[in-house]
């Protein structure tokens, strides 16, 4: 497993493989890496012959220093289970590697950026497609995956990539979760004991709108069912909740009828988590 730390050494490892005939997947992370990371790996694995991993936390992400400063890091750790992975190559790159002095340009989805999440988190979608467009310049990956975990980005990116002509394929990897239900998260490490398990409600509440999508419901039902399961543990506060056609994210109404989006953003003290599920009837 080759590590990188700047683009010139990033981009010699990587046309050594290409010149060698492989094609290239990524897998973009800000580290602290989970089974969740890893299962992207794995997809990423299956779909072309060399894998490299980035490791960045993106500034451009965060709407406050402070949950950048707090945000986990461990890279010897990331390093070693990425190596067990099978990982060809690293790539850990600084802020003014990937945000060069005189930095003025962003790439920006205008539309899917500024709603559902992205009115939570303004800017937000903004710093993704930013940083991420700068990797596939960097990278040039054949195929790139991200977790549907992060629904809207995963639409986002894609949106970007069509929008843009990127010859990149988008491959979105399952959510994956811990034995009790809660969705992989490197901010669950920041939970206090009394909201992990506080957390657990957003695996129940996506659990019963599942279970009465296949039996047939109404949006709005399924949006109120899902409040009032969020709503019987009082450490958790909803600060979004929308449901959506699954592909282009627009506003869905009356009875379902296809692939429906659920998209949960739940605050539990200062942490913020992210939850989804695709549903039909």
């Amino acid at each position: 497993m080759k590590i990188c730390r700047t683009i010139p050494e990033c981009r010699a490892a990587l046309g050594e493989l290409r010149r060698a005939g492989h094609s290239i997947g990524l897998v973009p992370t800000m580290g602290f890496l989970h089974e969740g990371h890893i299962s992207l790996v794995r997809l990423a694995q299956e779909n072309a012959d060399k894998v490299a991993v980035s490791i960045f936390v993106n500034p451009a992400q965060f709407g406050e220093a402070a949950n950048l400063d707090a945000y986990p890091r461990d890279e010897e750790r990331d390093l070693a289970l990425l190596e067990e992975a099978g990982v060809d190559v690293v790539f850990l790159p600084k802020v003014d590697t990937m945000y060069p002095p005189g930095d003025e340009t962003i790439v920006e989805t205008t539309r899917l950026a500024n709603m559902l999440h992205g009115k939570v988190r303004p800017g937000h979608f903004r710093g993704v497609t930013t940083v991420v467009s700068r990797l596939f310049n960097i990278v040039q990956p054949d195929v790139a995956c991200f977790g549907e975990k992060d629904y809207q980005q995963l639409q986002v990116i894609k949106r970007m990539v069509a929008d843009l002509h990127m010859p990149v394929e988008i491959i979105g990897g399952k959510t994956v979760r811990e034995t009790d239900g809660l969705a992989m998260s490197s901010r669950n490490v920041r939970l206090s004991p009394t909201d992990r398990k506080a957390a657990l409600v957003l695996s129940r509440s996506l659990d019963a709108a599942e279970q009465a999508a296949r039996n047939g419901t109404t949006v709005n039902a399924l949006d109120g069912l899902i409040r009032d399961t969020i709503g019987t543990e009082p450490r958790a506060e909803i600060k979004g909740l929308d449901i959506v056609a699954a592909e282009t994210l627009d506003p869905v109404s009356g009875s379902l009828t296809g692939p429906t989006a659920i998209m949960l953003s739940v605050a539990f003290g200062e942490i913020l988590l992210l939850d989804q599920r695709v549903v039909a009837p």
